[in-house]
């Protein structure tokens, strides 16, 4: 049994890591990379800050890898990372869009 639950594990990696690569899996896992590469973003400026914190920078890369991801699953025709990472996508803008008009309403007014 052991034995063949590793064969079978073994076919599966191959036929995902080798028999499908292509450069959309290279793009895939690239926007992964960038999606991933947030949290440890958003981890070194709280470590920085003493305190847990979101920089604006963190919404970019969330902005940015959400994007890549959702082209990738629109080539893949993944339903799931479609629905996902459009509906994900669009809460990030929107929080940038808040993020901004707070920031301009405490900018100093021009006399």
């Amino acid at each position: 049994m052991l034995m063949q639950l590793s064969e079978d594990l073994g076919g599966y990696v191959y036929d995902v890591f080798v028999t499908r690569f292509d450069l959309w899996l290279v793009f895939g896992l690239a926007a992964q990379l960038v999606f991933g590469s947030r949290f440890v973003l958003q981890w070194i400026a709280s470590e920085r800050a003493g305190r847990s914190v979101i920089p604006m920078s963190f919404w970019f890369l969330s902005i940015a890898g959400g994007l890549m991801t959702l082209v990738y699953g629109f080539v893949r025709r993944e339903p799931v990372i479609i629905f996902g990472q459009g509906l994900s996508t669009l809460i990030y803008l929107r929080n940038v869009a808040l993020i901004v008009r707070e920031r301009r309403g405490r900018a100093p007014k021009a006399p």
